[in-house]
């Protein structure tokens, strides 16, 4: 239904900024004037541009010309911006838009901007946005930083406190983006630029016009939204934000965080709150400053926030028998719940680690200091004190708010070379009493794991070192320890003891559970276990054990890493939840997390959540915060995939980086992945994911046969499977997207899928191929 225009009565008799028109002219056209254009869009309850103008005032014919001249004018003269889908008065939100959540204000909530602005308007206005006035539907939505909401706007008369000057009032959350656009920005000689991709699923550029370039520079990383089309309907850039120059130190993980929308600033009032926190008194808590407790950590662990400690139980009816103390930094003294240290943790789930930097959860007051078991500090702890039978088996556990100080600071490779033999000066004196007793301890878990049988996948972790300039200096592949392993076991038991002890106090916690495979997923498992001759049991409900004797037989081949690939992908994802399902790859039926609370949210909640259950202080979890437990869970399973991801994809571009002066060169990799449009090959030399396009492999038509992972060419049967080892050509490398394009030296298999079912369906004649 047409709205009603506004009434002459209405309208201001001038303002400023008007220029005077030919009113009659206008009348004579049918149409309205500036100020009822302008009054129109100040009043409309949603959306307005050129076509709800037109109704609006009925205007028809020939008059539409003179509406878009009109509109054209006063777009010239400074009156009007947007798009003809969205018009605006210059400087002022319309009553009715899109807005993108960017942050929190210092009192926690949360601000937003415009989500389409014109650069030329100045700098996009900061919105308040009133969650508590969020409509009755929208009320269960979680809006969060990065996220999207079409919402009513209203100025108000004077700014706040903290100088805005608009509020908001969601009407809906929209779906959110996955990514923010980023890109980078090249001048063009004639004016305006390009931009070109930084994500390498987006290998094309976008079109820049003179005055949408936000005054960004030739090579500048920047963000940019797609608003508008020029007359060959192909979508321009505007340039929203610039980022600086990506081959800086350190800008190339800086192109994560801002794709992801990683809050990598610490607002002030929580830097003024984390400084103003004091030291704490150990009071009434359990004193274990006395036993010889340890960090074992990576040697550039940047934070400690565990330590163990092992002896043999004196206890005669358990003989051979071990007690086991994990002791874990308190971080819950110090962040309390409704603090701003709180809230930005929250925000932030999880920290983020790249090769070249933090993205911390916490600031750095707590993390690298107050809270981190520093090598002979005193320091508040969450500890779990456990008792073991000598076959490993739990008998029982309690847990302490204590004190403690760690004995000593060491490394996985320096603990391990002391219990084999190669004895450091500074673990000469912890060998009797805390080192051998830790190692002993760890053989009875270790026989209770392995007659446990969680999921055993073997994937070596590859880890990329950096030169002083911040560059890829070499990418190594750490040696598995039995260090690594016993901080693995100890920390797992830790977790399951938090969990039994919530449970059983029937108080309220976050777990974290990892489903049983898909049927689906199951059913593609088998298809490609048949091809390599193995059997998985028909059953749809498997326990680990059955894919441990797969991964076994899978030794014996030639690609025991592709078995464990195609098994892994078998597997669903695991995430936190307030319902226990179990962890599956663990095959523990209690799961939570509860050590690494200065870089995990969710460790946070679980050592609140004991303190509540146990009477261990005033700083347990709350009852708002048991009412939001479902809604936290999901925030900070998704801010773990966020990390993953921005993490994964730094690395991808950093080896770019580090291959794009080697185009040309030939390298020795494995195939990693098998799509209708070609093959990925992971490369041995970096580990590094490269795309080799089907149309690069030969002249014939090849067919993707998904149950087997394989490309088969329909003429010659030449198959391309995963985990085949072939050599490469790198004839492409683009750095900022992470993206390497690879041509294939090595002829694929000749007829290695004829006993596949199905196999009779290839093509058997050759089809042109397009070029």
């Amino acid at each position: 239904m047409a709205r009603k225009p506004p009434t002459r009565r209405s309208m201001p008799k001038g303002g400023k900024g008007f220029r005077k028109e030919p009113v009659r002219r206008q009348r004579d056209e049918g149409l309205p004037s500036r100020e009822e254009i302008l009054q129109f869009l100040r009043e409309s309850d949603s959306t307005a541009g050129k076509r709800e103008i037109t109704r609006a005032f009925n205007i028809k014919g020939e008059a539409r010309i003179g509406l878009k001249r009109l509109l054209s004018e006063m777009a010239a003269e400074g009156l009007l911006s947007g798009t003809r889908k969205e018009l605006r008065e210059v400087g002022k939100l319309p009553p009715v838009t899109v807005l993108e959540v960017t942050g929190r204000d210092s009192d926690g909530d949360l601000i937003a901007r415009p989500a389409v602005w014109n650069a030329a308007d100045g700098e996009a206005p900061a919105v308040l946005v009133l969650t508590h006035r969020a409509r009755a539907e929208e009320r269960d939505a979680i809006i969060g930083v990065g996220d999207r909401i079409l919402a009513r706007v209203t100025e108000l008369a004077e700014p706040d406190v903290e100088g805005l000057k608009y509020e908001a009032e969601p009407i809906k959350v929209l779906p959110r983006d996955k990514r923010r656009m980023l890109g980078i920005y090249r001048t063009h000689a004639r004016g305006g630029g390009t931009i070109e991709p930084v994500d390498r699923r987006e290998l094309r550029a976008w079109q820049v016009r003179q005055g949408n370039d936000g005054n960004a520079k030739d090579g500048d990383l920047v963000r940019f939204d797609l608003s508008a089309r020029n007359r060959q309907s192909v979508s321009e850039a505007r340039v929203l934000e610039s980022l600086g120059n990506p081959h800086d130190q350190r800008k190339i993980s800086l192109i994560a965080v801002h794709a992801h929308g990683l809050p990598d600033d610490f607002p002030a009032p929580v830097m003024a709150e984390s400084e103003a926190l004091e030291p704490f008194s150990a009071g009434a808590r359990t004193d274990l400053r006395t036993l010889p407790l340890l960090t074992i950590d990576p040697i550039d662990a940047r934070d400690h926030d565990d330590a163990v400690y092992a002896e043999p139980d004196a206890d005669p009816r358990n003989r051979g028998g071990f007690v086991v103390i994990v002791a874990i930094a308190d971080v819950a003294h110090y962040v309390r719940p409704g603090t701003r240290l709180d809230k930005e943790a929250q925000l932030r789930g999880n920290s983020v680690y790249f090769p070249d930097r933090v993205v911390p959860m916490l600031p750095e007051r707590i993390s690298n200091n107050l809270c981190s078991l520093r090598e002979g500090e005193d320091r508040p702890c969450l500890a779990v004190r456990m008792i073991f039978n000598a076959h490993g088996q739990k008998r029982r556990h309690e847990f302490l708010r204590a004190v403690m100080k760690s004995a000593a600071k060491l490394s996985y490779q320096e603990a391990q070379a002391a219990i084999d033999g190669r004895v450091s000066e500074k673990c000469a004196p912890l060998m009797e009493r805390a080192l051998a007793p830790l190692w002993e301890a760890y053989g009875a878990l270790a026989r209770a794991r392995d007659q446990r049988q969680p999921l055993d996948l073997d994937l070596p972790e590859r880890k990329i070192l950096l030169d002083q300039e911040g560059r890829v200096a070499r990418v190594v592949v750490p040696e598995r320890l039995d260090a690594h392993r016993l901080i693995e076991e100890f920390m797992i038991q830790a977790n399951v003891a938090a969990a039994e002890t919530l449970e059983q106090m029937k108080t309220p916690l976050v777990y974290r559970t990892h489903d049983v495979p898909s049927k689906e997923k199951l059913k593609s498992l088998r298809d490609f276990l048949e091809t390599l001759d193995m059997r998985l049991p028909a059953s749809n409900v498997l326990k680990p054990e059955a894919f441990n004797k797969i991964l076994a037989q899978a030794k014996s081949l030639p690609v025991p890493e592709l078995v464990n690939e195609v098994v892994l992908r078998s597997q669903a994802q695991a995430e936190y939840t307030p319902q226990n399902i179990g962890h599956f790859g663990l095959n523990l039926a209690k799961y939570a997390h509860f050590t690494s609370p200065i870089r995990r949210y969710a460790d946070l909640i679980v050592h609140r959540a004991l303190i509540r259950a146990l009477k261990l202080g005033p700083d347990g979890l709350d009852d708002q915060e048991i009412t939001r437990l479902a809604d936290t869970a999901k925030e900070i399973s998704d801010a773990e995939r966020r990390a993953m991801a921005a993490e994964r994809e730094t690395v991808d571009r950093l080896i770019a980086s580090h291959l794009a002066e080697r185009i040309n060169a030939t390298f020795e990799g494995r195939i990693a992945g098998v799509t209708r449009s070609g093959l990925f090959v992971k490369l041995k030399e970096t580990g590094a994911d490269g795309f080799v396009p089907v149309s690069t492999l030969g002249q014939d038509f090849y067919n993707h046969v998904e149950e087997a992972h394989a490309l088969v060419g329909s003429r010659s049967n030449e198959t391309y499977q995963l985990g085949d080892e072939v050599t490469v050509r790198l004839v492409e490398a683009v750095p900022t997207a992470g993206a390497l394009r690879f041509e294939m030296l090595t002829p694929g298999k000749k007829g290695t899928l004829s006993h596949l079912k199905g196999a009779h369906k290839f093509r058997k004649r050759p089809r042109q191929r397009r070029r």
